[in-house]
């Protein structure tokens, strides 16, 4: 029996590793830059976490979560996204007790049963960030700037960032009506989940991806904020024309979570096609206390590495070059392999990237094979170089060699390098 990987799932192979490794340490980068601290919460958690914290309206909790009873007759889901947990390690460990300001973020696999298409898999990666405890809109803007520029400092350009506003519990039942009112004539012509969420969430209808060109006409919620959500929400528009970040209004962006108040967003990609978000989140003023705690705001987001990675194929972004191999290490013979395992063990100690030969392949093939690893020199050690006491360096990039005493060998190189 020849097995495959999981539909949905998807291998990371050495050859693309390091355009991982890369993205990784650039989001690890911008991050330390603006004062967050990595957070990591388990792979899986109890399911009542993310019906209450992610919401029963969504289509995570009702379509696409892995779900399973474990031997302690528990319910227990893989993270489908990464705030709920991310809230209740907060909580467990009394984290804004010590400080009543919390700025975290996390890179973690994630897990969502959807149809799996280019950039959006059943197990997914994501980055994800997270101010907790302030009710300020510059921490919106903080949390924005950080995606915003961590992308474009990945290399990729023709971004948008769509804006919107979602009210808080004192003006959005206003809003709510009055999207009642417009949507219930248009029930019997609305497919089956815009249904069900109308009973549940009206405003989730409006993110329904089968049905929403038929929501043009929409009312708007900018026409029923109250005044401090309409000053909350031209604050973020006046602080990020401030830092230059351009952003459009889009009335219809409501997310996927039920859990947002006031601020929305999304930052997309033009390299990306019709499902362009790269990544998107907003504020949720009410979420630590329906998870248990004390009235505390929060504002962050969740973006996809793997739609990071997707876009910067399409745009032909470059990354970096691997690191060449420094040394490639020849050998002939039972007593040259041992003294090529002395040498490596050395090299590597002092910080060189060294390879040595593990399949007793001719000569030739060994050149063949550092050549292939683009090695800057190979170190040649047979049976005579044993007996006389030295080993032959060549160069690959000069097409040079030379002969060096064995004894020698590590401290000629040190000298080379400081040179």
């Amino acid at each position: 029996m020849k097995f495959k990987a999981v539909k949905g799932t998807s291998d990371v192979l050495p050859a693309e590793s390091s355009g991982w490794q890369y993205v990784e340490s650039v989001i690890r980068r911008q991050a330390e830059k603006f004062g967050f601290r990595e957070i990591r919460t388990p792979i899986f958690e109890e399911t009542a976490l993310f019906v209450k914290g992610t919401g029963d309206t969504t289509d995570i909790v009702q379509k696409e979560m892995y779900t399973f009873t474990d031997k302690g007759n528990r319910s227990i889901t893989l993270k489908p996204e990464g705030t709920p947990p991310v809230i209740r390690a907060m909580l467990e460990h009394n984290l804004l007790k010590e400080n009543p300001l919390a700025k975290v973020y996390y890179i973690a696999p994630m897990f969502r049963y959807e149809r799996p298409q280019a950039g959006r898999m059943r197990q997914h990666t994501q980055f994800g960030a997270e101010i907790v405890g302030s009710p300020s809109p510059q921490a919106d803007v903080e949390v924005i700037s950080l995606l915003f520029h961590t992308l474009q400092e990945l290399g990729l350009s023709g971004l948008k960032l769509r804006l919107n506003t979602l009210g808080c519990p004192k003006c959005r039942p206003q809003y709510r009506e009055k999207l009642v009112g417009y949507l219930k004539p248009k029930l019997p012509n609305l497919c089956e989940y815009c249904n069900d969420r109308f009973l549940r969430n009206p405003l989730r209808v409006l993110d329904c991806k089968v049905d929403q060109d038929k929501f043009d006409d929409a009312p708007e919620m900018g026409q029923f904020l109250c005044t401090e959500c309409r000053d909350h929400f031209q604050a973020v528009q006046d602080n990020l024309s401030v830092i230059s970040i351009p952003f459009v209004l889009d009335k219809k962006l409501v997310r996927g979570l039920d859990y947002y108040t006031r601020t929305a967003f999304e930052v997309a990609s033009r390299h990306l096609g019709a499902q362009d978000a790269l990544g998107g989140g907003g504020r949720y003023d009410g979420l630590v206390e329906e998870l248990g705690g004390d009235p505390t705001p929060g504002v962050g987001f969740g973006s996809g590495i793997e739609r990071y990675l997707l876009a910067m194929k399409n745009q032909g972004v470059k990354f970096p070059e691997e690191k060449r191999t420094d040394y490639f290490i020849a050998t002939l013979g039972n007593e040259a392999k041992i003294k090529g395992m002395e040498i490596g063990t050395q090299l590597r100690l002092k910080g060189y990237i060294c390879e040595q030969e593990l399949l007793d392949r001719s000569l030739k093939a060994q050149m063949r094979e550092a050549n292939r690893l683009n090695t800057r020199f190979v170190i040649l050690i047979g049976e005579d170089e044993i007996k006389k006491g030295v080993v032959t360096i060549k160069d690959m990039d000069g097409h040079s060699q030379r002969v060096v005493p064995l004894n020698e060998l590590v401290e000629k190189i040190l000298g080379a390098a400081k040179q």
